[in-house]
């Protein structure tokens, strides 16, 4: 598949078929997050993988939405503050390194067949406490992977000319 071709099939599903993930799909996944780049190669990040049904139903109360409900598992993607890199000016990087690894997660789940979505919005600080995280480590993104139960809907995005400069 071109690059392109892929990037415009990724969406954000909100709606997830009740199937199994394959473990080989996983793996490839996952693979393709570690190789992503970062400031420095500090690599600062963790990635849990949200599947056993205590944890997924801890996960849940952290973004109660009927949609997120119904993926079969989650990745909580976390900052490591403290292994991020930091220009300078002071302005820390660490936002930057997770974005670009968790884009590699969402292009290559859906290269597999899978769909994703970013979920943003959610209580990090519940997260944190249900998860028993670390002071370091920021929960940042929850990412929702299976199969699509649903069709994405057209993208509407700004034209090249509005944001070439």
């Amino acid at each position: 598949m071109r690059f392109l071709d892929l990037v415009k099939a990724r969406y954000s599903c909100r709606s997830y078929q009740d199937r199994h993930v394959e473990q080989e799909k996983l793996n490839y996944i996952m693979e393709c997050v570690r190789m992503a780049p970062s400031a420095v190669n500090r690599q600062p990040w963790r990635f849990r993988i949200v599947a056993s049904a205590d944890a997924v139903g801890k996960l849940r109360q952290c973004y109660p939405r009927d949609w997120f409900n119904t993926a079969p598992l989650y990745v909580v993607v976390s900052i490591m503050h403290d292994e991020a890199w930091v220009r300078a000016d002071g302005k820390p990087h660490g936002d930057i390194d997770i974005a670009i690894a968790v884009e590699h997660l969402c292009l290559a789940a859906t290269e597999q067949g899978l769909a994703t979505c970013w979920v943003c919005n959610f209580d990090a600080a519940l997260c944190r406490t249900l998860f028993s995280l670390p002071d370091n480590e920021e929960p940042a993104v929850l990412i929702p992977l299976g199969y699509a139960a649903d069709e994405p809907i057209e993208k509407k995005r700004k034209e090249l000319t509005d944001i070439l400069l």
